[in-house]
């Protein structure tokens, strides 16, 4: 592993220099470049969102494009639970990878989206 500079001295330090150190390079990471998964969901997003305001009268291209951008964010997520380069990283792709699994079992709800309280907050924010 590489360092750069001392060993953190404190609880805290230690604590962040857990949490936030690559572990290949040895440099603080907390967010960085969208890779290929995320570039696909901002674009599906971003492209249901421009579909949304053509008016598909039957939403069904609506519908494939925001299926199309919660795959390829759990596919982010699944990657950085499994290949995060730090605990940070991999504690952020856990609770998008939980988000979507919860957005899935509401979308199966035969009550719909008011018996799920959580996936509905979710659903009406995002």
């Amino acid at each position: 592993m590489v360092r750069s500079g001392p060993e953190p001295q404190g609880p805290l330090r230690r604590a962040v220099d857990w949490a936030f150190r690559d572990r290949r390079t040895g440099a603080i990471t907390i967010g960085q470049w969208p890779n290929l998964p995320l570039w696909l969901f901002l674009g599906l997003t971003a492209l249901a969102w421009a579909a949304g305001g053509l008016g598909d009268p039957s939403g069904a291209a609506i519908a494939i494009l925001r299926i199309a951008a919660r795959l390829c964010l759990a596919w982010w997520a699944l990657d950085e639970v499994l290949r995060g380069v730090n605990p940070w990283r991999r504690f952020l792709g856990g609770v998008v990878l939980a988000g979507q699994a919860i957005l899935l079992v509401a979308a199966w709800d035969p009550g719909g989206w008011q018996n799920v309280s959580v996936a509905y907050a979710i659903r009406t924010v995002a």
